[in-house]
């Protein structure tokens, strides 16, 4: 849980940028326009289509002047890398869910018995997880589905 207003990239990132950023700031102007992004997308790797630069520069450009500064350009990958985490807090939820005998597609369900059991056998955990069962197992079956399941790491 990040807290609003607080920078998620780290100091070495942002440096990192600030290179990436001066480097294709090719008339020194301190801001990059359409066709400086367009060389600093391809230089990592990206091939914009006229269209989709077109649709970066308007996302990232929030003051409407046709041109970046370095403060919208850093605030778009940190907007990228928090996607980009939850992505993964995502894929990880779901790799716990198939390790407790679920499937892949989210579509079964788990046995409250076997997270019980994992959650203080295997890992030796002292938390009240069947207090916590009982809260999200709403129709009470014993059962746990992928959103009742992913609502404990929520």
């Amino acid at each position: 849980p990040s807290v609003p207003g607080k920078m998620v990239l780290d100091e070495q990132f942002i440096q990192k940028c600030r290179e990436a950023f001066n480097t294709f700031d090719q008339d020194g102007s301190g801001t990059i326009d359409t066709p400086e992004m367009k060389q600093l997308l391809e230089a990592i790797g990206e091939a914009p289509s006229e269209e989709e630069l077109f649709r970066f520069m308007a996302d990232v450009d929030e003051d409407g002047t046709g041109e970046i500064e370095f403060a919208e350009f850093l605030r778009a990958f940190e907007k990228q890398r928090g996607g980009a985490q939850e992505l993964e807090d995502e894929l990880d939820t779901i790799d716990a869910f198939v390790a407790l005998g679920g499937e892949p597609d989210k579509t079964s369900f788990i046995d409250t018995a076997r997270l019980v059991s994992v959650v203080k056998d295997e890992f030796g955990m002292t938390i009240k997880i069947e207090r916590l069962i009982e809260e999200l197992d709403k129709d009470k079956d014993g059962k746990l589905n992928y959103h009742e399941f992913a609502a404990l790491f929520a």
